[in-house]
């Protein structure tokens, strides 16, 4: 997703260079080993666990300390929700493979080339919606949901695990990744997977999980309304609900900024990116809306007016900052905020922006992602934890990803980056961190 960015940059002579080192594979160790052979494990249960702490009825929205039982009650895959998500593929790789739109050039690779990409998620977000919207006012898109959600939630599990395997099997990497079984099997072995134009990265990246998360609130929101009584979603679902659709409508409407990405530049695909974009973002993503499903309450006015103020001041901070970097990185002699950019020249020629929004902190675009990412949570109220589970793992996941980029941009530019460091010394939030 797009929040995945490193720090601004711009490097005239070097190819692929976005500000921080390109992202060469690291070496596999045993310790890696570890590591990716204990996430390929604990992730998909982390899953599973907060789908039954806010699917059992009897449990909704509770914290628990999960036993093996517990675990017993992982719903099996159905043949009907194979089905089901098999439809969902095809149609996405249908729009995505056929429906008109511009073709552009991705950012330059470490080798110098430049892929060519058809930007149409906007339209296909759209269709997607009118199309599911036609299936449940039939009401056949409720029914499916509501039988096959629980096995849907494994079905997806296990392609995830299958397509990563593939992608090992057969994907053009390096060997040193294949020696390393559970490390390559992660992370992946090949950089940028097509057949012909149809580029699975950037498929799996934005299509079928992140449209998924949207349609998946929207059919959350109808479930709430028989709850409430009179037949009408609770503000706070609304709520939810609207900044998400939002935000990935905003996503495919700002959809070649996305090309600039870490994920979309540097990672290879494998088993994260793939289980990660298919799993983790439609079934965790929408745990605020899942949870509001059984939890209806009213919110005041001043918490209504307060949590939207929170919402669209992180918006314009998140994509007033990504917009300004895709410009910057565009043309770096553009004016910042009417003013010409105030810059830091590494010694590798790379050119690290020190004004504007980025002159606030060194990742000021996460600090609006958080913003929003709260807002987000604050309508589900304080009953339960459980709702703010996306900003929890939202605030570890970018601290670490800062600090990430510190050392790698410090052993990369040295005196250069200490400079920059002086110049912008905060690194999330001004004045704070």
């Amino acid at each position: 997703m797009e929040r995945s960015e490193p720090p601004v940059g711009y490097a005239p002579s070097v190819p692929g260079q976005a500000g921080t080192p390109e992202a060469g594979p690291p070496r596999a160790s045993f310790g890696r080993e570890l590591v990716a052979l204990a996430g390929l494990v604990a992730l998909p249960l982390l899953v599973y666990y907060l789908w039954l702490c806010v699917s059992d009825r009897d449990n909704s929205g509770a914290l628990f300390v999960p036993t093996l039982a517990d675990f017993g009650r992982i719903p099996l895959p159905t043949w009907e929700a194979a089905l089901v998500f098999g439809a969902w593929m095809a149609f996405q790789a249908l729009l995505y493979q056929f429906l008109p739109g511009p073709w552009v050039q991705g950012a330059p690779l470490a080798d110098g080339r430049r892929l060519r990409y058809r930007l149409n998620g906007l339209s296909a977000f759209v269709i997607s919606i009118l199309a599911c919207w036609t299936c449940g006012y039939t009401g056949l898109a409720g029914k499916l949901l509501h039988d096959q959600l629980g096995p849907l939630l494994t079905t997806v599990n296990l392609f995830a695990f299958a397509l990563a395997l593939l992608l090992l099997l057969f994907g053009n990497g390096e060997h040193a990744s294949r020696r390393h079984l559970f490390y390559g099997y992660f992370m992946g072995i090949e950089l940028n997977p097509r057949i012909g134009t149809f580029d699975f990265k950037f498929f799996l990246e934005s299509r079928p999980g992140l449209i998924g998360w949207a349609v998946l609130n929207l059919y959350f929101l109808t479930q709430q309304m028989p709850e409430t009584g009179y037949g009408a979603p609770t503000v706070a679902m609304v709520l939810v609900v609207a900044f998400q659709v939002f935000y990935v409508a905003d996503y495919f409407a700002n959809e070649e900024k996305i090309l600039s990405t870490m994920d979309i530049r540097h990672e290879k695909l494998g088993w994260m990116l793939v289980w990660g974009d298919l799993v983790w973002v439609p079934f965790t993503y929408t745990l605020q809306a899942h949870y509001l499903v059984r939890h209806t309450h009213e919110l005041p006015y001043w918490a209504v007016g307060g949590i939207v103020a929170l919402n669209v001041v992180g918006y314009i901070v998140f994509r007033g900052a990504n917009s300004q970097k895709h410009r910057f990185r565009k043309d770096p002699g553009a004016a910042i905020w009417g003013k010409p950019p105030e810059i830091v020249r590494t010694a590798q020629d790379s050119l690290l922006l020190t004004s504007g929004w980025w002159g606030l902190a060194r990742h000021i675009n996460y600090l609006g992602d958080l913003m929003m990412a709260l807002a987000w949570c604050l309508p589900c109220g304080f009953d339960s934890p459980l709702p703010y589970f996306y900003v929890a793992y939202f605030l570890i996941l970018l601290i670490h990803r800062e600090r990430r980029d510190n050392a790698a941009c410090q052993a990369k530019y040295g005196a250069d980056w200490d400079a920059y460091c002086r110049k912008v010394p905060w690194r999330i939030i001004p004045y704070v961190y």
